[in-house]
């Protein structure tokens, strides 16, 4: 099979290469960080941002969330269907 990403350079306005289920966590972080979430089913999301930062927010259903994320707090977090896109 041919993969059309083969010969491109990661980009963050381009595709994600990968998506995978989030299970939130308090003192976890993803396995590989999140260029963005991608949320099945709305409530809150709590998220630590590649920044650095802490920050908690509303999301609907079948929301595209485009930052880039360390962690998802299972405190705060009433979201479910979570999966992360990365490279």
């Amino acid at each position: 099979m041919t993969n059309p990403f083969d010969s491109r350079a990661l980009s963050l306005s381009g595709p994600a290469r990968d998506i995978s289920p989030v299970v939130p966590a308090d003192s976890t972080d993803l396995p590989e960080v999140a260029i963005a979430l991608y949320i099945e089913t709305g409530g809150t999301l709590t998220v630590d941002t590649v920044k650095g930062e802490t920050r908690t927010f509303a999301v609907g259903d079948l929301a595209i969330i485009p930052v880039g994320v360390t962690r998802v707090h299972a405190t705060g977090t009433t979201a479910d269907g979570i999966f992360a896109l990365t490279h």
